[in-house]
């Protein structure tokens, strides 16, 4: 008897229940290859057209943004836990990315003129085709926008291979860019569940360039296979940004952002505080304030206002973050509050602080991506520097002082893409984003975003020399 195999699916499950939800199919080759197809012809006629003409249909997905925000922000907690509220300011902030662009982008690839013994000489900014994106699922909306925004604002095409399990999040996405007015096809998701399957898509003569967000293995599968096509890339990857505290700064007024620096999300992000490094002459303090604070967060279901802390996206999740904490504690750490997987349906870790935490510590080498907040010890600031920079990383970094001249010299000393002086690290689209070291290289957002997927053309212009008339 002749058996039909049901085609491939990717299931969607609610990680605050543990129950699946959803199934979307999975794209075979000739889904591929037609969306591709679709995408490089949206590009050929999308690319001739003005900066100007590109600005309206971003007005209308910023419009859209605003107008369905309550809408967005279900799925982004629904698929990947995270709580309402912050999935809510996800949503709004990818508005805010379009408000920018719209504002800034016909003065970003506005021609330079440059002067030269030429007739006219100018530098341009041209579009150079189709950009294949590959999206985590932690900020499922936030991550794609600030990556398609610029991209189709400069004039290209954007292919859209996002994290299997906010695929719902992948496909709503296009929709908008679809509803808003762009092209049919011009930002397009490949639904494809099969890691095998993406080296294909990236030498594919009709993709220019690649953007990942993602792990640092990935990040280097990707950039392998870019290099042997010859393509561009875009890597922002993995962090473990230090949080300094010296001992001058206000604690009253410093520690609540240390809490909010390292929990947000659950502590999934890459420009989370992964590691508190605080002066010696206040660390029992900053513990003796940390603690209660971390101990009343609120954890539970992320569709719950109230909610501070939704699960993990994945079981696996927890599974990572439990060996690390039971290996750091076991290297020597205290467990000051939390440290343990919580005893209810769903991928639910306790908002967990360890003390005493030294460099050879897993939870000081390894980034942890989950609500665990190990706590440094440094002898002075010099010292506190000199731990921030010992990691594999170079995202971002903070340092909390009252003298901020001080903060700034000694931030300066810190090898990372982004510095922040009595703030916590945060992508802004009016700056450029992008970290150093293990964390990546190139930028997004900002004007430096922008070009970083133009041509950056020469044009240089001279009358037909004259002759002797021979």
């Amino acid at each position: 008897m002749n058996t039909v195999t049901a085609p491939p699916v990717i299931e969607l499950v609610d990680p605050a229940t543990g129950e699946p939800w959803d199934q979307i199919p999975v794209m075979d080759p000739a889904a591929v290859e037609a969306a591709i197809s679709g995408a490089a012809a949206a590009f050929d006629s999308w690319s001739t057209t003005t900066v100007e003409a590109r600005l309206d249909p971003l007005r209308r997905l910023a419009t859209l943004l605003r107008d369905e925000v309550d809408e967005h922000a279900l799925l982004i907690s629904r698929e990947m836990g995270k709580p309402i509220a912050e999935a809510r300011g996800e949503v709004l902030k990818c508005a805010l990315a379009c408000d920018y662009y719209a504002e800034n982008a016909e003065q970003f690839l506005a021609p330079a003129l440059v002067e030269t013994n030429a007739k006219r000489s100018w530098v341009g900014y041209e579009p150079i085709g189709l950009v294949l994106a590959i999206m985590p699922w932690n900020f499922p909306y936030w991550q794609v926008l600030r990556f398609a925004v610029p991209a189709l604002t400069a004039g290209n095409g954007g292919l859209l291979k996002h994290a299997a399990n906010v695929t719902g999040s992948a496909l709503a996405i296009e929709g908008l860019f679809r509803r808003a007015g762009y092209p049919e096809g011009l930002l397009t998701t490949l639904v494809i569940d099969d890691h095998a399957l993406v080296p294909p898509v990236i030498a594919d003569p009709r993709v220019a360039a690649v953007t990942l967000t993602g792990s640092e293995r990935a990040g280097a599968a990707v950039a392998a296979a870019a290099g042997t096509a010859l393509k561009k890339t875009v890597l922002e990857l993995g962090g473990s940004d230090p949080f300094i505290i010296l001992a001058d700064a206000d604690l009253d007024a410093v520690v609540p952002f240390a809490v909010q620096s390292r929990f947000v999300n659950a502590g999934q992000s890459c420009l989370c505080a992964k590691r508190l490094i605080v002066e010696d002459a206040i660390y029992d303090e900053v513990l003796e304030r940390i603690v209660p604070l971390v101990a009343a967060l609120r954890v539970g279901n992320p569709l719950d206002p109230s909610t501070q802390i939704g699960p993990l996206a994945k079981e696996a999740f927890v599974d990572d973050i439990e060996r690390q904490v039971s290996t750091t504690l076991s290297e020597g750490a205290r467990l000051l509050v939390g440290g343990e997987r919580m005893d209810q349906a769903g991928n639910y870790y306790a908002p967990t602080v360890l003390g005493d935490v030294t460099r050879e510590m897993t939870a000081f080498r390894e980034e942890t991506f989950g609500p665990v907040l190990p706590v440094v010890r440094a002898r002075d600031a010099v010292h506190a520097v000199e731990l921030a920079n010992d990691t594999a990383y170079g995202l971002a970094a903070s340092i909390w002082t009252s003298d901020v001249d001080r903060g700034i010299a000694l931030g300066q000393q810190i090898r990372s893409g982004a510095l922040f002086v009595n703030s916590v690290p945060a992508s802004d689209a009016r700056m450029p984003f992008g970290g150093i070291k293990n964390s990546g290289y190139g930028r997004e957002l900002s004007r430096e975003g922008l070009l970083e997927f133009t041509n950056v053309r020469t044009n240089w212009i001279a009358d037909m020399p004259a002759t002797d008339g021979h």
